[in-house]
């Protein structure tokens, strides 16, 4: 029996699964973060001046929404700096996704909040100054624009990931044979390339639940002006619950599709069940047979994999198949256990 680990199909030895835009997500988020907070203490004390207690409650709305950016800094801080720490035995690639899960239970909480409010205006309306709420909603709906402009850009996490790791050993040439299939492997990684790539579930899901609470605020906010406008002009007072409702059932269907998505990543389910059949049709039509296999996530872009099989050619040591699996852009650390059919007999 030959085992064999590779975590980047090269030299070093480290577990290091942080998403290709880590440290611009970071910058993003703490930006983020300096703007909500000076809105807030803007809000906060010019409400307190002026004697507005629209504009102190918008203000400490806004202090919760800093609290949900904190949550994913605070996370892509962490992980980076503890990237290299041994305790964590996978690396800190999964923290975003704890983050993440964590974003979407606050979203939940906050969807019920607004839900029971909008529910306890439709039963108990209260009367609307609309001459403060308006201009506070179209502010809020600004700060949210200007949140969503700096957390722009990859979020939906298509980079390629990129391999770090160790290796216990160097691949050597096996004869003809082992040189005509590395050719073959990378003539089909050419033609392959973009599916895996595409396979590999990349999505930074901190950067997407920061996201998330910028947009659900600003949807939020776009919904209270429509409600707001037209219950001062037609007198429908009944508008300004129901956008309340609306944003709700928003936040809370956003929310279950984090929680949904970043659960299964942290209880280790495979992010792609193609990975899993791509590597075991590759080493299989080799005349080999795969015991066992497990594909999961490490972190954006990052996925591992171990394999057990049994083989007939004795010259088929682990690195051969670590140099199988090399067109796989996505596994970032793999393990190989090869067992000779002649031990099974």
């Amino acid at each position: 029996m030959q085992s064999f680990q590779d975590s980047a199909f090269g030299a070093g030895h480290d577990h290091i699964f942080l998403g290709a835009g880590h440290e611009s997500n970071e910058r993003k988020t703490w930006a983020v973060i300096a703007l909500c907070s000076a809105m807030m203490l803007v809000e906060i004390v010019g409400g307190s001046l002026f004697g507005s207690l629209a504009l102190v409650a918008d203000g400490l709305h806004m202090s919760t929404h800093a609290g949900a950016m904190l949550i994913a800094a605070m996370a892509y801080t962490y992980a980076r700096k503890h990237a290299t720490d041994s305790r964590f035995v996978f690396g800190t690639g999964k923290l975003g996704d704890l983050a993440g899960f964590t974003s979407a239970i606050a979203l939940a909480m906050i969807a019920l909040l607004i839900g029971y409010e909008a529910v306890s205006r439709f039963l108990s309306p209260v009367p609307i100054h609309f001459s403060e709420a308006i201009p506070i909603a179209v502010v809020g709906l600004l700060v949210n624009i200007a949140s969503v402009w700096l957390l722009s850009g990859d979020h939906h996490g298509h980079s390629h990931g990129h391999s770090h790791g160790h290796s216990h050993g160097h691949s050597h040439g096996h004869g003809h044979e082992e040189h005509d299939h590395e050719e073959e492997v990378q003539q089909e990684a050419h033609a392959h390339g973009h599916d895996d790539a595409h396979a590999a579930d990349t999505r930074d899901h901190n950067i997407r639940s920061a996201y998330i609470h910028v947009m659900a605020d600003a949807a939020v906010s776009v919904l209270a002006i429509i409600g707001l406008v037209l219950a001062r002009a037609f007198g429908w007072l009944w508008m300004d619950p129901l956008a309340g409702v609306i944003g709700a059932l928003v936040i809370a269907n956003w929310s279950y599709g984090l929680m949904r998505d970043t659960g299964a990543i942290l209880l280790d389910m495979s992010p792609d069940k193609s990975m899993a059949e791509k590597v075991r049709q590759a080493i299989e039509q080799q005349g080999d047979k795969i015991l066992d296999l497990h594909v999961w996530r490490l972190g954006p872009g990052h996925m591992s994999a171990v394999v057990s099989l049994v083989t007939n050619e004795a010259h088929r040591d682990p690195r051969f198949y670590h140099a199988m699996l090399k067109r796989f852009k996505g596994l970032s650390h793999v393990t190989v256990e090869v067992l000779p059919a002649q031990a099974m007999a």
